[in-house]
């Protein structure tokens, strides 16, 4: 009998849930909308807190971004931004409007998690943290992933908070040394995580390798963490990501041991999805060679994107007293430092263009930095070129039942 993905269930706790989980998207890309579907359809959809800020001024009409720049706009000739910081109490309100709203609207049986990366240091690395974490849990959210680095001290920061042990947490790792570290912290205040994410080299945005990433292989680091699991006697469920296109791929790791499947590609370009019009319509036209692991990103990790996304090459001036997420505790980014080089080097120039690192802040707000997962040259293969060159857009409801019943690598198209 061939299985699809509808025969197999992921446990966490009491709920029984579709092994299918949307993985968080930023800025503003896996927005409540599809976060909401995951959840109605009896899966799991990831809501982002990166630049919060930016996503409750978009969304419910806030002004954290506007009222943050009129504060610090005395410094922005100034290259030093040590003393730009983020108002807890506004990053606690941006994050509850983010995470209330969405939990409000939730319907089904499915959950909703939040994606909290530690390398959105925020110029005080602990304490925006600590307020991150703590207020998703305050607002309701049902589980949180911690993304983007080690997460070595993360759990002791809401130790104490009175839902630490009914919020499911799991960690995102691509290899079994870093979860090893994680689980040696959790069993300190013996608290597991709930469910770890193996993310492999062919997925989206930043990645947990160097650029040797193609030496790498999803399936291989998924079977020496299950095998460890199991020698430990533990029993986590495990969640394989990065280049699972098809329910059959999904279905190949669920055999062999994987509880449920991250995607996030396929669903870039549905309905639901936050990037703008235009940009879906350049990842559906994007072929294999257009797609570049490079390291652009000020946050020292290797990031895949589109080769031809305005955030490469472009010399914006760092808008840190507006933004400034990625600024470390001593109010430094490797952006912000690659700028004003430039800029000593070549004081007569009106634009300057840095090729070495590129603003993330400035053109994630905007939909300029294109990142991608390798399989997004896939994408025009999924959907229906209409008669003006562009391709139909999907709804998240037809990718998430395509995974789930889907046999064969085999991918319905919309209907004509």
């Amino acid at each position: 009998m061939i299985k699809r993905v509808d025969d197999f269930r992921l446990k966490l706790g009491s709920k029984e849930l579709v092994p299918i989980m949307i993985g968080a998207m930023g800025v503003d890309i896996s927005i409540a909308e599809l976060a909401l579907t995951a959840a109605r359809l009896g899966g799991i959809g990831h809501i982002s807190d990166a630049m919060v800020h930016i996503v409750a001024d978009r969304h419910y009409k806030t002004h954290f971004v506007r009222d943050k720049l009129r504060k610090y706009k005395y410094n922005i000739p100034n290259p030093d931004k040590s003393q730009i910081q983020f108002d807890p109490g506004q990053l606690a309100e941006a994050t509850k409007l983010h995470v209330g709203r969405t939990m409000e609207s939730k319907q089904g049986e499915g959950l909703i998690f939040i994606n909290c990366m530690e390398k959105l240091t925020m110029n005080a690395p602990l304490e925006t943290l600590r307020v991150r974490l703590r207020t998703a849990m305050d607002a309701g959210i049902d589980g949180i992933t911690l993304s983007a680095g080690l997460h070595l001290g993360s759990l002791a920061l809401v130790q104490d908070h009175p839902r630490f042990r009914d919020v499911r947490f799991g960690i995102i790792v691509s290899s079994l040394r870093a979860l090893q570290l994680f689980l040696r912290k959790g069993a300190r205040l013996n608290r597991l995580p709930d469910y770890i994410v193996v993310e492999g080299p062919l997925a989206g945005g930043h990645l947990g390798f160097g650029m040797d990433w193609a030496e790498y292989d999803l399936k291989t680091i998924v079977g020496d963490i299950l095998r460890y699991l199991a020698h430990e006697d533990m029993d986590i469920p495990v969640i394989p990501a990065g280049g699972i296109f098809t329910g059959t791929d999904a279905v190949e790791f669920l055999e062999a041991g994987a509880s449920a499947v991250q995607v996030a590609t396929r669903f870039t370009i549905t309905e639901e999805s936050g990037l703008p019009a235009r940009v879906k319509q350049e990842y559906f036209k994007a072929h294999e060679d257009e797609i570049e692991v490079n390291l652009v990103s000020p946050t020292g990790y290797p990031m895949r994107m589109l080769k031809k996304c305005p955030a490469i090459g472009s010399g914006s001036r760092p808008n840190c007293e507006a933004y400034g997420y990625l600024l470390d505790g001593s109010g430094n980014c490797s952006y912000k430092d690659a700028y004003y080089r430039e800029m000593e080097k070549n004081p007569d120039l009106k634009t300057i263009s840095i090729k070495d690192k590129t603003c993330l802040c400035t053109h994630m707000r905007n939909y300029e930095c294109w990142t991608c997962g390798h399989t997004t040259y896939r994408l025009k293969d999924t959907s229906r070129r209409l008669p003006d060159g562009t391709y139909k857009l999907l709804t998240a409801e037809h990718v998430f039942r395509d995974y789930q019943f889907s046999t064969e690598h085999r991918i319905a198209l919309p209907e004509e």
